[in-house]
């Protein structure tokens, strides 16, 4: 016996896929003959009437119950992660099991479907092995709810007489109820690794859920077929619905589809339903429970392809669809904002203008002059925020857009393109939204220019038309057709306008306001001086303590790693020099810098940075072009010996003669000796104002921070100083403020420099920083850039208003090297207005303390 059970066994695996074959093509075979027959009883005016007499709401209503009766489906997938050691959150488990249970209902292939789904959605961090052994366990209880109701429908049919008609299907509810028994004991009873984690209460769980599956798709058949108002008895319908769920399930086609019906069909036959009518009810059922949760399914798996597909692409095309219907968006709204601001100023022109008129069907419109002038203001203040991806922007934008769409298709007679171009607006609005993350608005100067223009324009404009309409004897001749119709409308718009203007402040100050802690950051001397003892500093750091301007902490950890210093302009944020810290987190701490400074909706501004700097910004998207040169002297090789500084040499022994006297005076400074020094700044300065940002000035608190390099006549009076610049690491020093009295013997300078380049070396530094020459060999070539070229002639013939080429040549008899330094800015930035930036910084009275 047991060897003919073996060959048996052994004959089947050989052949099972032939097996299975055979028997598909005879189910479909079965399936075409018995729908043959049926298809022949079917009265096609009776169906159609059968399916007109759902009204909209039982439809919506059974929509409603269609999709809730898929629902209990998701228990499966929120157990299986269970088996697994990923954690997923609720919304994708969610999205994930509708997906997969819809397309196992349309296509099952035996699970097959089910099952892959469930191992591409649920395969991160864990191994192939752990989704397989979850898959199977999940698998093992998909049929317990239908194999429970089978053994209930036997109870029903042979207990209680219910369902009796049907009583010739119950070899397969028998054959249906043996199934979950047997599960359920060799789960319980196995002690096998492959049951180890599959406890009592999962799978209760998973028993729960299938029965409340089949539950619902069997109630949801029921009520379909009381909508239907058939006058059976619903509760034999119970039977024969398991029954054919369970032919469904043996005949292995997706779905049942086929074998189910014409079960179900025969079936209502007996229970004194026509074939049209039991084809109706089946047919509203495969719609509510399989084909509307299916097409959902459809559009979330969609989703799901194009997601893996952006996160494969890098995020690529999610920010081209972003920034295009943003892009879209923010057209829009400025060109309906212009066209009902024209409507508003200038109605006669506007409504006999075939421009204009072949442009308004694809606007906003409302019938009112004041109205028209409000939503116009406000449509184009939002489209400035939209434009600038500023996310407070986005939810008012969507009120405004619904209600004037909603206002311009609130007739009966409105074009229905007009309704598919507004919606698609709105669609694009949707689509852009991720896309609008910035904090705040802030206005460039192109930007404003050009609001300002709309606005402004606009106002006087329409000023100017009121005036002419409300005074006859004006000198203007215009025709009426540039006039409004009377000057009470003209009213009505000022007051639209006036009303607009408050709005927009409003809006403005909501879209501007944001609480960034880092743009508010307070001078802290202490961390400034801890980061430059800790990392070092570089040849501008010292600058940070004139507190002219403001400072940004890179952070990592809750300690500082790196400095910058800047100045906001518009919506640049001029940074002075190279930050200065631990430079091995410079990369980081500029892409920190420039995301903080993006999401204020501000762009970053470097000046005076050297190559290295430069290249780096340029990977980031900055371009440059070069500010001039840096003169550096080697102290270690500096000597007034030879001929170069002959001249020099000779101005020190004459200041020696004449009893001059250089010295280095160490903070803290007297007020005594800070007032007298800045007699000697007033004198230099000679009523000129000071300057900042790139260049220190008079300030007691700055002075005090290091040494200063005083000069002294025969009497001991100081005739001149200097304030030494310490960089932190004793490889480069260099000196801001020098500045001399009226006394002071000339050459002044060079003493002092000499005398420095001297006290450096015996302090161990290698190099003096003699600070920039502007625009020193800039624009040579005849194939430099025109704005370096620019830049070339006014370094050539600029020395009326500041002598560039005069600094030069002082500084060469000093410098061994000569450093490039650059201006680097955003590419999409305009130049012009950079610079323009930029020479406001720099010339900006400091204030003094």
């Amino acid at each position: 016996m047991k060897n003919f059970i073996k060959r048996v066994s052994a004959w089947f695996n050989r052949y099972s896929t032939i097996i299975k074959i055979v028997f598909l093509l005879v189910m479909i075979a079965f399936v075409i003959y018995e729908g043959h027959s049926i298809l022949q009883e079917i009265n096609g005016k009776q169906m159609r009437a059968s399916l007109a007499s759902q009204s909209p709401t039982q439809l919506l209503i059974l929509t409603a119950l269609g999709l809730l009766a898929v629902t209990p489906m998701l228990t499966y997938d929120f157990t299986m992660v269970e088996f697994l050691p990923s954690k997923f959150k609720t919304s994708y488990i969610i999205k994930s099991g509708w997906i997969t249970n819809t397309f196992t209902n349309i296509a099952g292939f035996g699970g097959f479907l089910g099952a892959s789904l469930r191992a591409s959605f649920y395969s991160e961090h864990a191994t192939k092995k752990q989704v397989l052994y979850a898959i199977s366990k999940i698998a093992l209880f998909l049929l317990a709810g239908l194999s429970t109701y089978c053994l209930v429908s036997l109870v029903l049919v042979f207990g209680f007489g219910i369902g009796k008609q049907d009583h010739g299907y119950w070899p397969f509810l028998l054959g249906g109820g043996i199934y979950f028994p047997v599960v359920f004991m060799i789960t319980r009873l196995n002690n096998s690794e492959f049951f180890a984690d599959l406890t009592i209460k999962r799978e209760i769980k998973l028993i729960v859920g299938s029965c409340l599956e089949w539950g619902s798709c069997a109630a949801l058949f029921i009520i379909i077929g009381m909508f239907l108002h058939l006058h059976i008895d619903f509760a034999s319908v119970f039977p024969l619905f398991i029954a054919a769920n369970v032919i469904g399930v043996i005949s292995m086609l997706p779905g049942g589809l086929g074998t189910f019906d014409v079960t179900m069909i025969g079936g209502l036959g007996m229970l004194g339903v026509s074939p049209t009518l039991a084809t109706v009810w089946v047919l509203l059922y495969r719609v509510f429970y399989y084909f509307i949760p299916f097409g959902i399914g459809v559009i979330l798996f969609a989703q799901e392809l194009l997601h893996r597909l952006n996160r494969f692409l890098d995020d690529i095309p999610a920010n081209i669809v972003q920034r295009s219907s943003q892009l879209i968006v923010t057209f829009f709204m400025y060109f309906s904002g212009i066209m009902m601001i024209l409507l508003a100023t200038v109605p006669n022109v506007v409504l006999v203008n075939p421009l204009y008129l072949s442009l308004a069907p694809f606007t906003l419109y409302f019938l009112g002059q004041l109205s028209n002038v409000i939503v116009g203001c406000l449509l184009i203040g939002l489209a400035r925020g939209v434009g600038s991806r500023v996310k407070k922007a986005f939810w008012p934008t969507v009120i405004l857009l619904v209600f004037a769409i909603g206002n311009t298709l609130w007739k009966e007679d409105f074009p229905i393109p007009l309704a598919l171009f507004l919606c698609f607006i709105l669609l694009c609005l949707w689509l852009a939204r991720k896309g609008l993350y910035r904090k705040r608005l802030t206005y460039s100067w192109g930007a404003l220019i050009t609001d300002a223009g709309l606005f402004v324009g606009s106002f006087v404009v329409y000023c100017l038309v009121g005036y002419i309409v409300g005074n006859h004897h004006h000198r203007f001749q215009m025709t009426n057709a540039y006039l409004l119709p009377s000057q009470q409308m003209w009213v009505v718009g000022l007051i639209g306008f006036v009303i607009a203007i408050c709005i927009l402040y409003g809006l403005y100050r909501f879209l501007t306001y944001a609480n960034l802690a880092w743009l508010e950051q307070p001078f802290d001397g202490q961390r400034i001086k801890h980061v430059i003892n800790q990392y070092g500093g570089n040849e501008v750091s010292h600058l940070a303590f004139l507190r002219d301007k403001k400072i940004y902490f890179y952070t990592e950890q809750g300690e500082d790693q790196m400095v910058f210093m800047y100045k906001q302009k518009a919506n640049k944020l001029i940074i002075m020099g190279a930050p200065f810290g631990n430079q091995a987190k410079l990369d980081a701490a500029i892409d920190q810098f420039m995301l903080d400074a993006d999401n204020a909706d501000l762009t970053l501004v470097f000046y005076e940075v050297g190559e290295s700097l430069t290249m780096l910004l340029h990977d980031k998207g900055f371009d440059f072009i070069k500010a001039g040169e840096e003169g550096q002297v080697d102290l270690l090789n500096f000597t007034l010996a030879g001929k170069r500084h002959r001249g020099e040499r000779a101005l020190m022994h004459k200041f020696e003669r004449d009893g001059y006297r250089f010295e280095i005076l160490q903070p803290p400074f007297s007020d005594q000796l800070l007032d007298q020094l800045k007699e000697i700044s007033d004198e230099w300065l000679n009523g000129r104002e000071e300057k900042g940002f790139s260049l220190g000035f008079f300030d007691k608190y700055y002075l005090n921070q290091a040494p200063i390099a005083v000069f002294r006549d025969h009497e001991q009076k100081i005739v001149a100083f200097a304030n030494i610049m310490p960089t932190g690491d004793h490889k480069m020093t260099s000196i801001d403020l020098m500045r001399s009295s009226n006394d002071a013997p000339s050459g002044v300078m060079d003493g002092i420099f000499i005398n420095l380049f001297q006290y450096s070396k015996d302090e161990g530094y290698q190099w003096f920083n003699l600070g920039m020459a502007p625009l020193a060999n800039v624009g040579n070539s005849r194939f430099s850039f025109i704005n370096e070229k620019i830049a070339h002639l006014i370094y050539e013939y600029g020395d009326s208003f500041y002598s560039f080429q005069g600094l030069r040549s002082y500084k060469q008899k000093y410098v061994d090297k000569w450093e490039s330094k650059y201006f680097v800015y955003r590419k999409n930035n305009s130049l012009v207005f950079t610079m323009l930036q930029l020479l406001a910084v720099v010339n900006a009275r400091p204030k003094q303390s």
